[in-house]
Parts: C-alpha cells; sequence; structure tokens
C-alpha cells in the first residue's frame, strides 16, 4: 500500500532530498513550497521515477489546511522555514512570521487533514546557546541566542499541545550543519558551498576569523534518513542529527582546496559577531530512539558535493 507524505520546503536543498528518498521508498508525495529559494529543478529526478505533485504557496497560507485535506498525508514532515540567521535578527518579526505562525498553520493543517505524526526540522546549530556543554546533548538547556533559534525553540511547546490535546504525535530533528549537492551558497550555514563556488570561480575565499572554529558537519543524504525514519520510530522526542564530529573551518577549507585544487589560501578577516567559537552535537539518542548513524565520511560527503557543484550546467 502506498503511503502518503506532505512535505513543506520540498523543492529545497534538504526538502528535495527527503523526497527522493520518500519517493524510492514508494511514498506517493505532496510538496508544498513557495519557491522563495526552492528549485523545482531540485525535484525533477523524482518526478519522474514516481508520484510526486507540488502545490505553490507559503506556509502561513490559509489555503493549506483545505489543500492539506484534501491530500490527506499520513506524514508530514515540515522543512521551510526562514533560515537566515541575519534576517532574524534584523527582522524578528518577519523571523516570527514564517518560523512560528507558519509552523503553527502547518500544526492546524496536519490536525484537519488527519495526519498521525509531524517531522519537524529544527536546528542543532541555532538552539543550543553558547555556554552549552560539548558535545551538545538533548538535555541541554536550549537558551538560543538569535531569532531564529528562538523560532525553533518557541514551537516546540505548540508540538507538546497538539499531541497532547489532539493525538498529533511528533519527533522534533535538530540537525547540526548539512552539506551536499544542492546546497545554496546563500543560505545560512552554507559555508561548504560558498567554498566550493567561490574556489571553482577561481575567487578567494573569506575565512571570518583565525578559522579555528568549529562546526559538526554532516551529509545531507544522512540527514534524510533520520527523517524518514522518525516517521516510524520516535514520539514526542527531540533528537540530535549530528556526525558528533568537530571540524574547524580551516580544516574544512583545506579539504575543499583540495578535492577542487586550488592552491591559494584563504583571505582571513575580523571575526563575525555572534559566531560561537565551537559547534558540535552527540547524536547518540538518534541512535537509541531511531536506530540512525551518520555513515557518510567527511571527505567522501565532500568528494560528492564537488562532482555535483562542477556538474554541467
Amino acid at each position: 500500500m502506498t503511503r502518503k507524505a506532505l512535505v513543506t520546503g520540498g523543492a529545497g536543498f534538504v526538502g528535495s532530498h527527503l523526497v527522493d528518498l520518500l519517493v524510492d521508498r514508494n511514498w506517493e508525495v505532496l510538496v508544498v513550497d513557495d519557491l522563495s529559494s526552492g528549485k523545482l529543478d531540485n525535484l525533477a529526478a523524482a518526478r519522474r521515477r514516481g508520484k510526486v505533485s507540488v502545490h505553490v504557496t507559503g506556509i502561513g497560507a490559509p489555503e493549506l489546511a483545505e489543500v492539506a485535506g484534501k491530500y490527506g498525508p499520513e506524514v508530514v514532515f515540515h522543512l521551510a522555514a526562514q533560515v537566515k540567521v541575519p534576517v532574524s535578527v534584523a527582522d524578528p518579526l518577519r523571523d516570527a512570521e514564517t518560523n512560528v505562525l507558519g509552523t503553527l498553520n502547518v500544526l492546524e493543517s496536519a490536525r484537519r487533514s488527519g495526519a498521525r505524526k509531524i517531522v519537524f526540522a529544527s536546528s542543532g546549530g541555532a538552539v543550543y546557546g553558547p555556554r552549552t556543554r560539548l558535545p551538545a546533548t538533548e538535555r541541554a538547556g536550549r537558551t538560543p541566542p538569535t531569532p531564529y533559534g528562538i523560532s525553533k525553540k518557541i514551537v516546540e511547546d505548540y508540538f507538546r499541545w497538539y499531541a497532547e490535546n489532539h493525538s498529533l504525535d511528533y519527533v522534533l530533528l535538530a540537525p547540526s550543519n548539512i552539506y551536499g549537492p544542492r546546497q545554496d551558497a546563500g543560505a545560512e550555514g552554507g559555508v561548504v558551498a560558498i567554498f566550493i563556488e567561490q574556489m571553482l570561480a577561481d575567487a578567494r575565499p573569506t575565512v571570518y576569523g583565525d578559522g579555528n572554529q568549529t562546526r559538526d558537519f554532516v551529509y545531507v543524504a544522512d540527514v534524510v534518513d533520520a527523517f524518514a525514519r522518525a516517521a516510524d520510530a520516535g514520539s514526542g522526542v527531540f533528537l540530535n542529527v549530528a556526525s558528533g564530529v568537530e571540524t574547524s573551518v580551516v580544516e574544512l577549507y583545506d579539504l575543499v582546496a583540495r578535492l577542487v585544487g586550488y592552491p591559494v589560501r584563504p583571505d582571513f578577516t575580523a571575526p563575525r559577531a555572534g559566531d560561537v567559537p565551537r559547534s558540535v552535537l552527540d547524536p547518540s539518542r538518534a541512535k537509541a530512539v531511531l536506530g540512525w548513524e551518520p555513515w557518510t565520511p567527511l571527505d567522501e560527503g565532500l568528494e560528492a558535493t564537488v562532482a555535483w557543484f562542477r556538474r554541467p550546467a
């Protein structure tokens, strides 16, 4: 029997990879995306292989409940969001309209459609505070330092409320720094894509600060596997989705430069305000709950990503 999923943000970087995986697992998929950053081209292969339809609208649109109700998804995967931290700082109202009110509209639409479960993309890089003991576990206090992180944390209580009052099950997944094919260099956390694009264009990349700040890079195919698993495992839980490995920005630069064949050192400049010096998450709870582990080593994931950016236009 074919299963039905609704994927918000399904034409985006991570969302389109999730659609690919769901189609390969014989799901029927409805993508809801306003195409402000997503691209229909990202869905071309999935639409050739399986049953994928697209409704172009934002997650805050009043029509969403009707669209979801007519479709009748078993599971809603909610990935659409305003994801740029600087935008959230400059305009927290706009950020909240999308990430808080938009998410509430998705929850209400899921409830009215009769969906069994909703799987939500939180942010492991944004919800933990700068004083969190590393590697961060889900037990750590979450004191987000930006409006973007705050918006991701605020909605957790709405998920709990819908579960308690409307029997809408949920799993909240908090990925670390996702990278891979289709990544947008203009998106938040897109340092891998930025380095690759600039090196391929023979434009010297910039590293902010001394480059010793660390991040936890996790490959997109690994991440969407966690989302797919969460359709049938976990209930009312918040889970880190990460590699559990710290990599400095300079180390990342050197790996990408070797793969691209770019011999020039980066241009170092002043650190950016608000950048945390270290970030790494403990993914062990996701293994216990979902049976999930990251399996793609950084060098292999980067090699696949560089190959994608080198593809013919």
